[in-house]
Parts: structure tokens; sequence; C-alpha cells
């Protein structure tokens, strides 16, 4: 599936990105407020959101808690948000409420549709077989890779794709200390962020969803100056 949302008040920049993005693909819903874009959402089911962060109704970051809050595979698409240029403090709570990726204003178009394939890229689902379905277990904390899907005792923890893919990294190399160049180095598709610092807001994200605690974490541990380690350690 090709369909993008856009979500976008400002009618100029809609239509430019609109049509580039049709000239590379694409199909593009066009939504011009959130309360719109998510009547649209329901309907039409994109394999992406594009989100802008200033609507005239409600603001991007409603928009996406109540996308987050939806019922079924709706609640999973993939968002892509568009801040303003000097917000670090919005793009932060974008990152807190679910948004997988976020581009400043203004952008170049190539630059957007580089992080709409990546988005998508890591949000496809694999196709599982029994020679290749991917598991990996400490104690209580399960990782299901074609599933894309992380369960503590059970209970499905509520990551985004990125998320998943960034704690992927971590528990296969369970026990390496990696840096953030590392992990986003083999975290497909973020070649074009080598010293993004968003990374530690979705670390934070994953700590709430796994550890009991993500004020004194057991799992993910942070090594000062360094980067990130996964601990081994059983439940």
């Amino acid at each position: 599936m090709n369909t993008l949302l856009l979500i976008e008040d400002d009618h100029r920049l809609a239509n430019m990105v609109s049509e580039y993005l049709q000239q590379s693909g694409f199909t593009v819903q066009h939504a011009a407020n959130g309360l719109d874009g998510l009547k649209v959402l329901q309907s039409t089911a994109p394999a992406l959101v594009l989100l802008d962060l200033m609507l005239p109704d409600i603001d991007g970051l409603e928009v996406c808690k109540r996308i987050r809050a939806l019922p079924g595979a709706l609640a999973q698409t993939p968002v892509l948000m568009l801040t303003a240029k000097g917000d670090p403090m919005d793009r932060i709570v974008g990152l807190e409420l679910g948004a997988d990726d976020y581009l400043p204003k203004p952008f170049e178009p190539r630059e957007l549709l580089a992080r709409i394939r990546a988005v998508l890229r890591r949000h496809a689902p694999g196709e599982a077989t029994e020679a290749t379905h991917q598991t990996l277990k400490f104690g209580s904390l399960e990782l299901d890779r074609d599933a894309r899907s992380v369960s503590v005792r059970g209970d499905v923890c509520d990551l985004t794709a990125y998320q998943f893919d960034l704690l992927w990294v971590l528990a296969e190399r369970a026990g390496r200390v990696l840096s953030r160049d590392q992990i986003m180095e083999a975290v497909r598709g973020r070649e074009l962020e080598a010293f993004d610092r968003s990374i530690d807001v979705h670390m934070g994200r994953i700590r709430a969803a796994i550890e009991e605690d993500a004020k004194a974490p057991k799992r993910i541990l942070t090594v000062r100056g360094v980067g990130y380690v996964f601990a081994k350690q059983q439940d």
C-alpha cells in the first residue's frame, strides 16, 4: 500500500509536497486540519501519516495522541511529524507520544522522501517462516522479530516501529556497549541523522515500556559518554 495522509493547513506547501510525492509513486490524501485528518485516517488506513505540528483546530501532538489511541492496526500507523525549526521540545514531546520520526521545516523534498521510505521500511512486516522466525527472550521480556512485538510477562508493550528496531539492535547484541552512532547505523534507514540525539528520547520511551522502574533501569543501561548496553541478567 502506498497511500500517504498529509495533515497540513498550509495549502501551498501541501500542494507542493503532494505533487512531489505523487511523482515518486505515492497516492496522497490531504486534510487541512487535525479532526478532518483523523476522519480520513480511519476511512483510508494510509501507510503513513505526515503530520504538521501547528494546525488550526487541534495541534499535531493531540492528533498523534489520538492516533495511538485508535483501535486495532490504525493505532500503529507510522507518523512522521513536521515541526517548526527551533522547537526541540515539541519534537521530544512528539516522539514521546509515539511519532516515528520528525522533520524540521523548511525541508528539502528529497529528504522528506528519504525519511518516508525509511519509516515504511522499518514498519514493513517481515515474511515469517519456520526457518527464519526469530525471537529473543530475557527472563520475562520477549521480542518477536517477525511479529515485531515486545512483551513483558505476556503483556504486549506499546512501541513504535523505530523503537522496536532500536530495542532489537541492543538485545541482539546483549552485553555489548554500543555508541549512538553504532545503534543508528544498525537501524536501517537512519544514516541521514548520524548525530541525532532524539535516540535518547526513544530510549526513554522503550524503558517506560519494558522496565519495572524506568528511572532505575535494569535492562537498558546508559554508559556515560559512550552510549547504551542491554544487560543480560535474568528476572
